[in-house]
């Protein structure tokens, strides 16, 4: 009998970590004709003025400023920013090839987003349907199809909602009792100690903490070749916020490739360990409880 694939989860910020910069920055924001440091200035001074989340401060402010534009906002055209999307080298074949070594490896690799990007946006992407789901701030839509208010916004805490929601497998968002109770740490789909987190900012810190202290994998990337983008990933290092810092490159043998195949070598190692330590047990003998 073929041996089960162990899971493992690879979730993934999305700017700054697989495409560079911010996703409304390369179409949408120059379609309302404000440049993005100016846009991004007045979101923060939008937040500050009514106490609010930035994320839905900018949420806001991009269905505001698109309406005094003229520029309808609906599902469609959202995807169409994405469409041609610039991303980090070698992102593209990634996902294919991490997941086909770990069916060779005798581990199910699954790969999800957790960002505080557009999921809109996200969907018009390349690479969109690489994802087993994908997790980022969305609107909610009218009768005519138009954007009329945020859905959903993922701050740098709430991300940390949706890594639990892939640990025990609650993947409907709205069911916030079934993501609450108890399940043993044995009986959850996707271990921590079997995910992996990658980001690249302070959005991230506390996913990447969290993944970190529960015997996960944390790895911080950096935009190459990006004035003091080294330095500043260098200090979630120091501080013991992530286990490695590399640069966001996706290329076959690179880096962050060696670090993501030696991880999936270690939860294949553990998985058949732990088949033997079975093996070894008389028939009957209860496992030992955690």
């Amino acid at each position: 009998m073929a041996r089960k694939l162990t899971p493992m989860a690879i979730a993934y910020d999305f700017d700054g970590t697989l495409a560079p910069g911010n996703m409304q920055e390369h179409n949408f924001i120059p379609a309302l004709g404000v440049k993005a440091n100016a846009f991004w200035g007045q979101v923060v001074a939008h937040a500050k003025q009514h106490q609010a989340d930035p994320i839905l401060a900018y949420m806001s402010l991009m269905l505001l400023r698109a309406r005094e534009k003229g520029i309808p906002v609906r599902r469609e055209s959202f995807q169409s920013h994405g469409n041609g999307l610039p991303l980090f080298d070698g992102v593209e074949a990634w996902f294919d090839r991490i997941t086909a070594y770990g069916v060779a490896h005798g581990v199910k690799v699954e790969h999800y987003i957790v960002s505080s990007g557009n999921e809109e946006i996200v969907a018009g992407t390349s690479i969109a349907d690489k994802f087993e789901a994908v997790y980022a701030s969305k609107f909610l839509y009218d009768e005519a199809g138009e954007a009329v208010w945020p859905a959903l916004a993922i701050n740098y805490t709430t991300k940390t909602q949706y890594l639990f929601r892939i640990n025990k497998g609650v993947h409907d968002i709205t069911d916030n009792a079934k993501v609450n109770e108890f399940v043993a740490k044995a009986s959850r789909p996707v271990p921590f100690e079997n995910m992996v987190f990658i980001g690249d900012g302070e959005t991230d810190v506390p996913s990447f903490r969290l993944v970190k202290d529960q015997g996960g994998l944390s790895v911080a990337v950096f935009q190459p070749h990006a004035k003091g983008a080294r330095h500043k990933a260098a200090r979630y290092l120091r501080d013991g916020r992530v286990h490695c810092v590399v640069p966001a490159s996706y290329v076959d043998a690179g880096p962050l490739d060696g670090i993501i195949k030696a991880q999936i070598d270690l939860i294949a190692a553990r998985a058949t360990l732990a088949e033997r330590i079975l093996e070894q047990k008389p028939r009957g003998e209860k496992p030992a409880a955690e």
